[in-house]
């Protein structure tokens, strides 16, 4: 009764885990490539307009109402062009920084070309850089924009269209900011100021000089817009879309599908925050002035005419702001546009005061574990210079944590297998009455010392640690292309090895309706069998299945699991084998491994006739 309560426990534990990987990775994935199907085709149909000569013509809107921000892209002729081509097309700022290329759109003053230095698309080093901001001229359109609503009394003011003048220096560095001016014809002058760290952070200083003779309000606003969403759909486990933190509501996230349901989300007003669209690694968020309360909103727009049928929009609205006549004000906003590495955005929350900026990470509900699990990882990292032995070292550090109990565990074991004759005994003594059967059991344990649970704490340990760690591995960028040894070249992707064309020895590639099975899953398997045969086989045949397919099945689900969580698991499963081992010995109990491994081979008696 005992065995079978321990097995149907264990048996419990891989459906949730087998259950948590269908939702969290085969459906996404499904999710992914009917979404790249639909891109691929958006942009066949758009290559054929231009191939057609297509002109949709400006994307522009007219000028807003007061108190209205913009919501289409405006300012560019929208066409199929490569993207040199879409920068060209108008005059610019040049962006250089130790992080960051690109350049600033003097049409709206928009930062749409924007690309990582540090970061490329593969781990192949002649990769292209990964391009964060594009033209709105673009399929993949994506912008971040500073500008100011106004009315009659004021006239014409900065906004998406307006063609700023550039004072001075033309290249935006950490020691050389940039300056804009634009002046209309009701006697106000805007002159932007924008500066920019080594790291991602723009600042935007707008002074407004009232040269007229009446007191003039107009309203300061942001946008972070973009025309598509990620080509590779994310898992539950992590948050992509529109994002904020603002006013009571605090942390807000709405998902492109989400926003693309409700259209609409305006939370309540706000004096402090950030708003903007995050990815799996990078995000464009906006840090409004705290001098002016603001109105957030978040959007989805769909559009009948023109070269784009949709754009997801975060934005922000500040209350009024009046300018006396022959009198000044200066708003000043930030813009975050770069990687979210964890450091950085530490830094930015505690250095420049930033609500809540570290949520931009998605640590999920259990951050208490994946965040010590993610410093754990970084700090022996930073000693080791390699994440997959910075990995190997967490566990066995957590293995040390969890000795005590894992030693309770493995000793318990161990005298139930040395109590074994005497529960046989038991089980023929009371064979015709269950209920003296397992008093007569529990009589026994008491007197032994012994948890019939007590085997499935060591697994039960694990699968905090295993999912805090497939979290560290899935949302941090400081894993992304991290390398370990030999093949492994991306810890936080599936190990690129096949056991179907012998792990690259027969010259062709596996086929892609198989699973996919690497190297380290195979030994990820052998270790998880050996460390099953440590225990005597059950007697039922059911169970003796379930024991011996197990492995198996858990060798084909975790080889499409990232390469480093595969590592962990197959290193600490050896950890636990060898544990196991020595405690068993200890207490004089056999260990059934050797002669389990050899009745595999043995010749089964024929059965009697």
């Amino acid at each position: 009764m005992e065995n079978n309560r321990n097995f149907f426990i264990t048996i419990a534990l891989s459906v949730l885990i087998l259950t948590l990987w269908q939702v969290f990775y085969m459906n996404p994935r499904m999710e992914q490539q009917r979404e790249q199907a639909r891109i691929e085709q958006q942009r066949v149909e758009a290559q054929k307009k231009e191939a057609q000569g297509t002109n949709p013509g400006a994307a522009g809107t007219p000028a807003p109402a007061p108190g209205a921000i913009p919501t289409a892209p405006g300012g560019d002729t929208v066409t199929a062009a490569s993207r040199d081509q879409a920068v060209a097309a108008t005059k610019r700022v040049k962006i250089d920084t130790p992080s960051l290329e690109g350049s600033i759109n003097l049409t709206g003053a928009r930062l749409d070309d924007l690309k990582l230095k540090h970061y490329t698309e593969t781990v192949d080093k002649n990769s292209p850089e990964i391009e964060l901001l594009n033209p709105s001229s673009l399929p993949n359109g994506y912008f971040a924009e500073i500008g100011f609503v106004g009315n009659d009394a004021t006239g014409k003011v900065p906004g998406a269209d307006t063609v700023w003048s550039v004072d001075g220096n033309p290249t935006l560095t950490p020691s050389t900011p940039v300056t804009l001016t634009f002046t209309n014809d009701k006697g106000l002058t805007f002159k932007r100021t924008i500066s920019i760290d080594n790291n991602y952070m723009f600042t935007v200083s707008d002074t407004v000089q009232n040269s007229g003779t009446a007191a003039v309000s107009l309203y300061n606003y942001g946008r972070v817009t973009r025309f598509d969403k990620p080509a590779v759909a994310s898992t539950y486990v992590l948050h992509e879309g529109l994002i904020g933190v603002t006013g009571s509501e605090g942390l807000q996230e709405y998902k492109y599908a989400k926003i693309e349901k409700d259209k609409e989300y305006t939370p309540g007003k706000s004096t402090n925050g950030w708003l903007g669209i995050t990815d799996k690694y990078w995000a464009v968020t906006l840090i409004p002035t705290e001098k002016q309360p603001f109105q957030p909103k978040f959007s989805y727009f769909e559009f009948k005419d023109g070269p784009h049928s949709h754009s997801y929009q975060s934005d922000f609205l500040s209350d009024a702001i009046s300018v006396a006549p022959g009198q000044s004000t200066t708003i000043e906003s930030e813009i975050f546009a770069g990687a979210k590495e964890v450091s950085t955005i530490n830094a930015y929350e505690a250095d420049r005061h930033i609500r809540q900026f570290s949520l931009m990470i998605d640590w999920g509900w259990f951050y208490f574990i994946t965040k010590p699990m993610f410093w754990l990882i970084d700090t022996l990292y930073k000693f080791f210079g390699n994440f997959g032995l910075a990995i190997l070292a967490t566990t066995v550090i957590v293995k040390a944590i969890f000795f005590p109990l894992a030693n309770k565990s493995y000793a318990s074991m161990a005298n139930m297998k040395k109590v074994q004759p005497k529960m046989v005994e038991i089980r023929e003594k009371y064979a015709d009455d269950k209920m003296k059967q397992q008093q007569a059991m529990m009589e026994l344990y008491k007197t032994e010392k012994i948890n019939p649970l007590a085997g499935c704490w060591p697994v039960a340990l694990q699968i905090p640690v295993f999912f805090s760690l497939y979290k560290v591995l899935y949302i941090t960028i400081e894993m992304r292309h991290a390398p370990f040894f030999g093949w492994i070249h991306d810890l936080a992707a599936p190990d690129p090895t096949s056991i179907f064309n012998l792990f690259g020895l027969l010259p062709f590639a596996a086929p892609a309706f198989l699973p996919h099975m690497g190297a380290w899953a195979v030994v990820m398997g052998i270790t998880m069998f050996l460390q099953m045969r440590m225990n005597p086989a059950p007697p039922d045949p059911t169970q003796a299945a379930i024991f011996t397919w197990m492995p198996v099945i858990f060798t084909f689900m975790m080889g499409s699991f990232p390469a480093g969580l595969v590592i962990y698991w197959a290193w600490n499963n050896t950890l636990s084998i060898l544990q196991q081992g020595v405690i068993m010995k200890r207490q004089g109990a056999k260990i059934e491994l050797w002669d389990n491994l050899a009745a595999l081979f043995r010749k089964k008696p024929s059965p009697a006739e």
